[in-house]
């Protein structure tokens, strides 16, 4: 295959590579948005796609984005591809934020006068499976990620219509202009004749 890699990176390359790009994360969100941009499919699609891979990115239920984003995008006509890019958004820079933030605005909107606990305590809850407390804490973190991944996924889709339409009106103005100048070159390459035969 052109282009592949002679050793194949291992599990913990891998991981490594996705915890800590190689050479930036803007030039990883910029490729990124260049194969959003590129997906064969309607405005409304790739933006609808992206936009659900962003919401489901706010859910607690980490590990499972990918699978809940191409569940919701297929239900809704959305672009599948866009939807798992989408889930991107749920990184190691982006989870903590998300998770205080979320957790904060369920317990606002529930009033629920529990203590506050960060993300640690909260994994710790799931791998001791202790549903007295874990129970309220997810409701709270779902509550809070449908309002903010709405929000969020609304932005996010004004946006990627916006930038896919004049992705593809730009790109399609380069064809025009193409096809317009390969007569003309043609022409001109042509050779003319002369009374003495043709001109080089």
């Amino acid at each position: 295959m052109l282009f592949r890699r002679r050793k194949q990176a291992n599990l913990w390359e891998r991981v490594r590579v996705w915890l800590w790009p190689r050479r930036s994360f803007s030039r990883s969100f910029r490729y990124i948005g260049k194969r959003v941009l590129r997906i064969q499919a309607t405005p409304h699609a790739v933006a609808l796609g992206l936009a659900i891979g962003v919401f489901a990115a706010f859910t607690p239920l980490y590990g499972l984005h990918v699978i809940l984003s191409i569940i919701i995008a297929w239900a809704l006509s959305g672009n599948v591809a866009a939807a798992a890019i989408g889930t991107a958004f749920s990184n190691p820079l982006t989870i903590p934020l998300v998770f205080s933030a979320t957790y904060e605005l369920g317990r606002a909107v529930l009033h629920v006068g529990n203590q506050s606990i960060r993300i640690r305590e909260f994994f710790e809850l799931l791998h001791d499976w202790n549903f007295a407390e874990l129970w309220i804490v997810l409701l709270q973190l779902f509550v809070g990620s449908v309002v903010l991944g709405s929000i969020a996924a609304g932005l996010v889709y004004i946006l990627a219509f916006k930038a896919t339409t004049r992705f593809r009106h730009r790109r399609s103005g380069q064809m025009v202009t193409r096809s317009k100048a390969r007569p003309g070159a043609k022409c001109s390459a042509k050779r003319t004749k002369t009374p003495n035969g043709y001109a080089p």
